[in-house]
């Protein structure tokens, strides 16, 4: 995978074209969505951006990463048992013959090493954990707490639709790397991928100048490729709540996990997947020890610019469960989260998320990131979001709000001015218009995407179409008033 340089002159890692497509998926009658650096769900409420941010969520979960090949992890891992330590195999000349193939392969100059290169059996092996019909199933299961598939059928008017299908495609350089398709009519579900012969899985500028001496060193190899795959995290719209009452949940769950509590509690509700992982984040957080980077950096300026103070992490020694504590600038004593402002509890984790956990190449999905803040402060987010896709963080965002929209269409045209003047940006806090995709929600009808416009940025017409209505209710109101009062003002 090879690196790029951005506008100002630092170095990205560059990722596969990811295409998403649904058809009657949960409310959504039909999307086709290409992900890019910062991705935009807007649109009325009911409409399935939720639905859509989750999926992708479980697709990255599953296959390990949204890359150029499909859970790596797994192939090393396969790859290691049959061809590492061999011996006490009733096929080990077969084995010792394909590792020794595999060797030859990687050492010849100027060659990457393809998915092809790979033995037979092991492609075959592959590709039987993709037609796996429960490869999926258990992750939308745990991300939408369903007991069955078939419930994310799309239904209208009571009417169920037959069938619901979601395809996933990786391109790298104009090429699919691989595929994959799940249908489900009722209850049944069907799935098939496909990884493309020529996938490459370690490149000739990563083979160069390195002496392949056993299959260990390939081994290490593939594992520093793994480092380049993608961890995926999802911050909730219920963050807020979660944020003051996390430490009362946790002692909750541990005490109903006894005989007597689960006596007391005989049907304990579930979380959704996303939910619970954000929860077992929060409740197991731990900061980078100090270490100074990227992410920590834009956290502080999160800090800075919009909390206008610092959030700490308290350890309870007793019960192991972090406290987290809110200290205005300027003042001594730090605030609990249920003393804070709503603001506060809303963007707490997303500070901490930074500061601890996200790291450059990951996905990050956040829902209504606006969500309990001023005008001003929505800009702001704006500004960190444009922040992280600088710093190489894939970003996923539904939002309801013009003023963030309106920011980002402003750090578009930023960006447009920067490479137009071949000039080195002064800040982070910009976008080309080919980073951000903005994508439309309708009700009953196909998800569309919202083009950049100069002048209209990447607003929906519905929302001119809201304020255009307030605009004349509001003169319709002004002038009856101005008939009953008799006071005269120039209506405009």
């Amino acid at each position: 995978m090879q690196n790029t340089k951005d506008a100002g002159g630092t170095v990205r890692l560059k990722r596969p074209d990811v295409q998403i497509s649904v058809q009657n998926f949960g409310p959504i009658a039909h999307a086709d969505i290409a992900l890019r650096p910062l991705t935009v769900f807007v649109g009325e409420s009911n409409t399935g951006k939720t639905y859509l941010a989750a999926l992708i969520y479980a697709l990255h979960q599953n296959f390990e990463g949204l890359t150029r090949f499909p859970r790596l992890h797994q192939t090393i891992f396969l790859m290691t048992g049959r061809y590492r330590w061999p011996r006490g195999r009733p096929d080990i000349q077969a084995c010792l013959e394909e590792r020794q193939d595999v060797l030859e392969k990687l050492n010849v100059p100027g060659k990457p090493f393809k998915f092809s290169d790979l033995p037979q059996s092991l492609r075959a092996q592959l590709q039987r954990n993709l037609d796996n019909s429960e490869s999926l199933d258990d992750p939308l299961k745990r991300c939408f707490d369903i007991e069955s598939i078939s419930e994310l059928i799309r239904s209208t008017s009571g009417s169920p639709h037959n069938e619901m299908a979601a395809t996933l495609e990786v391109r790298e350089d104009k090429q699919t790397c691989w595929t994959f398709n799940m249908r489900n009519c009722e209850a049944e579900t069907t799935v098939n991928g496909h990884v493309d012969e020529n996938t490459v899985l370690l490149s000739a500028q990563e083979l160069a100048g390195r002496e392949i001496l056993d299959f260990g060193e390939f081994m290490r190899l593939l594992r520093v490729y793994r480092g380049e795959i993608a961890e995926a995290y999802y911050l909730p719209a219920a963050r807020s709540g979660i944020m003051q009452s996390h430490r009362v949940i946790a002692r909750s769950l541990v005490k109903s996990a006894t005989r007597v509590g689960v006596d007391r509690f005989r049907e304990i509700p579930t979380f959704s997947g996303m939910v619970a992982d954000f929860l077992e984040q929060i409740i197991g957080y731990e900061d980078r020890n100090g270490d100074w980077d990227e992410m920590t950096s834009i956290a502080n300026l999160l800090e800075m610019e919009v909390l206008r103070g610092k959030i700490e992490v308290k350890r309870a020694v007793a019960e192991g469960y972090p406290e987290f504590l809110y200290r205005p600038k300027d003042t001594a004593r730090p605030l609990r989260m249920s003393q804070s402002s709503s603001m506060v509890s809303e963007l707490a984790p997303l500070a901490l998320f930074l500061r601890g956990i996200v790291r450059s190449g990951d996905l990050l999905i956040i829902e209504e990131p606006e969500s309990h803040l001023h005008p001003g402060a929505q800009t702001a987010i704006a500004l960190t979001l444009a922040r992280l896709v600088r710093a190489g963080v894939r970003v996923v965002v539904t939002t309801h709000s013009s003023w963030f929209l309106q920011q980002i269409a402003n750090l578009i045209r930023e960006g447009e001015v920067n490479r137009l003047e071949n000039g080195m940006p002064a800040s982070a806090d910009w976008f080309w218009k080919e980073d951000v995709g903005a994508w439309w929600f309708h009700r009953d009808k196909p998800v569309t995407e919202i083009p950049f416009d100069l002048i209209d940025g990447i607003e929906p017409r519905d929302f001119g179409d809201v304020a255009e209505i307030l605009y004349n209710r509001s003169v319709t109101l002004q002038e009856k008033l101005v008939k009953r009062t008799g006071e005269r003002r120039e209506i405009e």
